[in-house]
């Protein structure tokens, strides 16, 4: 039995009211989502690095320059912990909001960033109203026409507060918030603010979820007014809902991949080419997908969630549903044939100009809730860094407020819930196997002679030690068997994905995922991180497979096989080594 894990080296505001001053724009943008297509190796530099995430974050984020730089919405209490530890993430500095950039060429034409406050020096803390009845979502498939006409009448109401384009609760202002998070606008000490591809990710749009709803209920005089979901989870809602998808309709965006319209079946997979996949293999591989996302590779909150984020450090580990359905949706629906860039659902800039985009990402908010009910060790993050870190709104009434990530962990407490609807995928774990018995790790080459790889320019398969075997369950419910892809290079400007299985070699059919060998896949929509102007992303890929080993009967195996498969942009992705790791949740 081995008993260590195998390592290779290697956002012109103008005057709404007296309430709101102009802001200048200053600071240089990063870039996010160009849809260019390149194909490009990397040389693979995997030089060991020992420094924790700590130490690396203070390297990153001069602390003297953080709190010079910190303005507005910045008081005695935020400076304590950013000079502790540049988290929890504070509220973006408005007064340094400016130009967000789709790519390091193209800047957005217009301004995402929100009017500003007058007195942006004391922006409170936003507290729940009363409430007597929760606001109930509905599955948007089996909306009636009662509240498809309602809600079709509160996005028209909100598209016509655009006649002041500065009108903080009109449409394209309610989209630029959007925008203005995840395209560079925002900036703290310098240091731009991400809300992708890390702990961030969840709460964030929780929050950006439920003030949009209030004001859409606001609009019609209906507080109990309830966002629909995309119950892309469920095969029923595995299409674009109807109601979305009526010309005449305000709900009706232009900006859409005609080819995905009239019922076709989405792919929670999809990674930017079309597939001859039969439908019903479509729906079952989008199962499988949500099984192993759900259950398989997060029974711990890191994986879930995503990782830490540390201002000024590039977020690289996004949780499992960020990963996918998350992006696969955006770029199944976004107009990626017609458009520069895949406007409107394709693009981070431009998602919110699309009313299905807070259809989608109500069903992603629901699936944290849903996760939670899995049991185990699923459960919200408890460190205070994530609780306390801060984000900034309007509300309904135009009021500008502060909220933090402690005060959206319960979605009832809040005043909303979702209808209640199947979930098919919670018994979709795959049990057919490709192959009978053990792979003969024999008959293809150890990771040290794979790794570091250059290029993922076609399937590969390669064996690794575990770090443990035939561990009891006890041993299983305190660590989690993490299968972990180092320092994994590729250009950001591409679209990609590739699929891991375990106990098979190159020659699986990669195109039926609904397999015990199928592990999981990584997938990234053209972005830059960071403020670099190279087009070279680094990430960390984990996947757990406790469970998977199990159910393909590898616990007692000290080596075994692994395969990549490249579907998307491969020939750009390198890799500097691949480990086993033990973790606890």
């Amino acid at each position: 039995m081995s008993s260590s894990s195998t390592t290779l080296p290697l956002c012109t505001n103008k005057t709404l009211s007296s309430s709101f001053t102009n802001s200048s724009f200053l600071a240089k943008p990063s870039q996010l989502f160009l849809h260019g297509r390149r194909s490009q190796s990397f040389k693979v530099s995997c030089n060991a690095n020992n420094v924790g995430e700590h130490d690396k974050n203070l390297e990153a984020v001069d602390r003297r320059n953080v709190l010079l730089g910190l303005g507005g919405l910045y008081g005695a209490a935020n400076l304590a912990p950013l000079a502790a530890n540049a988290s929890p993430i504070p509220p973006p500095d408005l007064k340094s909001c400016t130009k967000a950039h789709i790519n390091k060429d193209d800047e957005v034409s217009y301004s995402c960033c929100p009017p500003q406050p007058e007195d942006i020096d004391n922006i409170p803390y936003y507290k729940f109203p009363s409430m007597t009845k929760l606001r109930i979502r509905p599955p948007a498939h089996a909306a009636d026409e009662e509240y498809i006409a309602k809600y079709q009448l509160a996005i028209s109401r909100m598209r016509a507060l655009d006649k002041d384009p500065f009108d903080p609760i009109g449409f394209k202002q309610q989209a630029n918030v959007h925008c203005a998070y995840c395209n560079g606008a925002y900036r703290i000490g310098g240091k731009e603010l991400q809300i992708h591809f890390s702990w961030l990710f969840f709460p964030f749009h929780r929050w950006y979820l439920y003030f949009y709803e209030r004001i859409l209920g606001s609009l019609i005089d209906d507080p109990t007014f309830g966002l629909p979901y995309w119950n892309w989870d469920h095969p029923k809602g595995m299409r674009i809902p109807p109601m979305f998808d009526n010309e005449a309709s305000s709900l009706y965006d232009q900006n859409r991949n005609q080819n995905h319209r009239n019922g076709t079946i989405i792919d929670l997979g999809h990674f930017g080419k079309e597939t001859q996949i039969p439908q019903l293999q479509i729906m079952t591989n989008n199962l499988t997908l949500m099984y192993r996302q759900m259950v398989t590779n997060a029974p711990c909150p890191s994986q879930f969630f995503g990782e830490r984020y540390f201002l000024g450090v590039d977020p690289k580990a996004q949780g499992t549903i960020e990963n996918i359905p998350h992006t696969p949706v955006h770029i199944w629906t976004g107009d990626t044939p017609r458009q520069k860039h895949g406007e409107d659902m394709g693009n981070f800039y431009s998602a919110g100009l699309d009313p299905v985009f807070y259809c989608h990402h109500a069903n992603v908010d629901r699936m944290w809730n849903e996760w939670k009910l899995i049991g185990g060790k699923r459960r919200d993050i408890s460190d205070k860094d994530w609780l306390n870190s801060e984000f900034f709104f309007y509300d309904e009434n135009r009021n500008p407020f502060r909220v933090k990530v402690r005060d959206c962990l319960d979605s009832k407490k809040m005043g909303y819930d979702y209808a209640p609807m199947p979930t098919p995928w919670r018994n979709f774990k795959p049990i057919r196997k490709a192959t009978a018995g053990k792979a003969n790790t024999g008959a293809i080459p150890p990771v040290s002679k794979v790794f570091p790889l250059t290029k993922l320019d076609r399937a590969i398969s390669f064996s690794i030690n575990r770090p443990s075997s035939s561990r009891t369950q006890q041993e299983k419910n305190e660590k989690e068997e993490i299968l972990t892809f180092n320092n994994v290079k590729f250009d950001d400007t591409q679209y990609i994905r590739f699929d891991v299985f375990l106990n098979v070699d190159k020659t699986v059919n990669a195109d039926e995922l609904d397999k015990a060998e199928f592990a999981g896949s990584y997938t990234s929509l053209p972005h830059v991180h960071g403020d670099s102007t190279a087009n070279i992303t680094n990430v960390t890929f984990k996947l757990a497979i406790t469970e998977l080993l199990e159910d393909i009967g590898l616990e007692d195996e000290e080596t075994i096989a692994v395969t990549l498969v490249p579907k998307e942009g491969g020939d750009g992705v390198s890799m500097c080594s691949v480990e086993i790791v033990l973790v606890d949740c």
